[in-house]
């Protein structure tokens, strides 16, 4: 087994104890959804036991910095969005799709299986970490991707937080700002961050983590993400309609032709 490959998998025992741990607490409030806000925490944790075991450079502290700023950043806004929250409705499916026992079926179908995810994701992170390598144009690329997308997403959610806020906005579609120009610039700001990280493994040689911005993109535009949010969401609030008619769905884009 390779020093890379062997970092990257010192990193799943401490993921799945995080995933357990965090399944403990949402069984206790009766919210799977709550997996959300450890899932950032998952991948941050990985970069934490990759920087503990490997002897990082500038480019391993660049990549913590940024993996850091990301995850904290995405766990703090989900938990004040979801923590006292009702269930979220994709998690409630899910609740009712596997009943009776769901509190236990839930560890391996919601909380393992992110924790499976979050590992495989994570291979950049470990490639990028593992190379005490000085920093090149590729990394620096890479790392203002990732900021980008950090930023993007940030400015993204404040903006939708801000919108649902104000009580003279209930009923409406958000199609302001980052809004405007496409559906979920959440989810291509996180695209970005993805990408961008993959840029700082291969410019270590971590080539080969191809598969995690190709599995993100996956999950962000075909499973969890997009696909997910706006299965039924046209039948939940017709004001939708017009605005996916009218609105690019992923990446930024001006407004389509009536």
């Amino acid at each position: 087994m390779s020093p890379v490959a062997a970092l990257w998998l010192a990193a799943l025992p401490a993921i799945a104890g995080l995933a357990l741990a965090a399944w403990a607490v949402s069984t206790a409030r009766c919210n799977a959804g709550l997996v959300d806000v450890f899932w950032s925490l998952f991948l941050l944790l990985a970069a934490g036991v990759f920087a503990l075991q490997a002897v990082a450079g500038p480019r391993g502290w660049l990549v913590l910095a940024l993996t850091a700023a990301w995850a904290l950043r995405l766990s703090a806004h989900l938990a004040a969005r979801n923590w006292n929250a009702p269930e979220d409705h994709r998690y409630r499916a899910i609740r009712a799709r596997n009943e009776p026992g769901f509190a236990w079926k839930s560890l391996y179908l919601v909380f393992g299986l992110q924790a499976v995810l979050a590992w495989l994701i994570s291979a950049p992170l470990a490639a990028a970490i593992a190379s005490p390598g000085p920093l090149t144009a590729l990394d620096w690329t890479g790392a203002a991707l990732a900021a980008f997308g950090i930023a993007y997403e940030t400015v993204a959610d404040w903006q939708l937080a801000r919108f649902k806020a104000d009580p003279a906005h209930a009923g409406y579609v958000m199609d302001r700002g980052l809004w405007r120009y496409s559906r979920h610039p959440n989810y291509f700001g996180e695209f970005c961050v993805w990408w961008g990280f993959y840029l700082v493994a291969a410019g270590a040689g971590g080539w080969w983590t191809l598969f995690s911005p190709l599995l993100m993109s996956l999950l962000l535009l075909r499973i969890s993400g997009v696909t997910l949010l706006e299965k039924d969401i046209g039948e939940r609030r017709p004001a939708y309609r017009d605005y996916v008619r009218r609105t690019r769905a992923f990446f930024p884009g001006p407004l389509r032709e009536p």
